[in-house]
């Protein structure tokens, strides 16, 4: 049995399980070779959890035969402690991955020359994707991203165990931040408070923040905290996910001090409506598209047909920093998007209301398409006003 503890966290069974998935979209394709560089798959992959991901890392994986890692070679303990179902090579710093790419694939000089590459994945940079089809001009390169993205969204049992221990944590965490808001009290010591509950519950460092912020603040989308200290009548505006094993349950929360500013209570049942009726159209089958429609119906009857959102929630589970959201593409509950509902989805619902001219709230929850429906797995009390 794998440790949940350590990485790289899965059974033997669970990675085979994968890497067919991905052999048969390659297959689907006519790839030869799928060149993997985004971080979140190569850890979905493979199970190396580290932070040596801010240098370029390359799985080539095979049509057939075993994946080979490509990355600097001063990561040679950690691959071999982690990854079992992989083989290393490392490449010195006087090159870079390219190089040892095309050394590999000068091995395998009997595979038809057609490769799959992640070109919008961050962990491509342009100067080496160039570099690449530089030194390999007999190939035919094409376009996989999100190939490997798709196949994750749909978690399996024991993804979402992983999922539930993260809600766990973020919950942990919300509690300590919740409790350490008051009158004088810094940004920083409650990030700190947020933080330390979260390691004692069991987590560790997760994609983004948290993200803490006071008012004359709550519109910076992805800054945290400062040293600012919080004054009578201001709102905090909380956003945090706890990390387990690398999968990620994020929730938020806007809290006010005291006496909630007027038009507050009235938006902070308009959200729980509207959460609440979009988490009633969590269902297999059903449209991205109409998950959105649910939430955006509810905020229209409440007269606010003004406004409207990029999305009310994203698919979430596996981070790599600097994101929880699973790499530099985000799968929103858009209202223009068609994909379809399935059985082990899992997402950040955010009900959001900022900036509406009536009143500010926001709350969010991770929420799982389990085999019973929709179940939200952060429990934090949704309460305007810090007690």
């Amino acid at each position: 049995m794998p440790n949940e503890e350590a990485p790289p966290y899965f059974s033997k069974q669970e990675f085979a399980a994968r890497l067919d998935a991905v052999r048969r979209a390659m297959d689907a394709r006519g790839l030869a070779v799928f060149i993997v560089s985004a971080p979140e798959n190569i850890f979905y992959l493979t199970g190396l959890d580290h932070w040596g991901y801010f240098a370029p890392h390359m799985l080539l994986v095979p049509g057939e035969g075993q994946p080979v890692l490509v990355t600097r070679s001063m990561e040679k303990v950690t691959v071999a402690t982690q990854v079992a179902n992989a083989r290393f090579e490392g490449h010195r710093d006087d090159e870079t991955a390219a190089d040892a790419v095309c050394r590999i694939l000068g091995e395998w000089h009997h595979i038809e020359p057609r490769f799959g590459v992640e070109a919008w994945s961050s962990g491509l940079p342009l100067g080496l994707a160039e570099h690449l089809k530089q030194k390999v001009r007999n190939a035919e390169w094409l376009d996989v991203s999100g190939v490997i993205d798709d196949i994750r969204m749909v978690k399996s049992p024991a993804e979402q165990s992983f999922i539930r221990r993260a809600a766990m944590i973020s919950d942990a965490g919300a509690k300590a931040a919740i409790e350490r808001i008051r009158i004088g009290e810094s940004e920083r010591n409650i990030a700190a408070a947020c933080e330390s509950a979260m390691l004692e519950a069991g987590g560790t460092f997760p994609g983004f923040g948290p993200f803490i912020r006071s008012s004359g603040r709550l519109g910076e989308e992805h800054t945290s905290w400062t040293s600012r200290r919080i004054e009578e009548g201001d709102a905090v505006f909380l956003e945090l996910s706890g990390c387990f094993a690398r999968y990620h349950a994020p929730l938020g929360r806007l809290v006010h001090l005291e006496r909630a500013p007027p038009g507050t209570c009235e938006m902070a049942r308009i959200c729980a409506d509207a959460f609440e009726a979009l988490v009633a159209v969590l269902r297999k089958g059903a449209l991205f598209r109409d998950v959105y429609s649910a939430w955006q119906g509810v905020v229209d009857g409440a007269g606010l047909c003004h406004y409207r959102r990029h999305h009310c929630g994203y698919v979430v589970g596996i981070g790599i920093p600097p994101s929880w959201t699973g790499g530099n593409k985000v799968t929103g509950l858009r209202a223009d998007s068609d994909l379809i509902l399935e059985t082990g989805m899992c997402f950040h619902v955010l009900s959001w209301l900022m900036g509406t001219g009536r009143g500010d709230f926001f709350l969010s929850n991770t929420v799982l398409l389990g085999e019973n429906g929709a179940e939200i797995l952060t429990r934090t009390p949704i309460d305007v006003v810090a007690h």
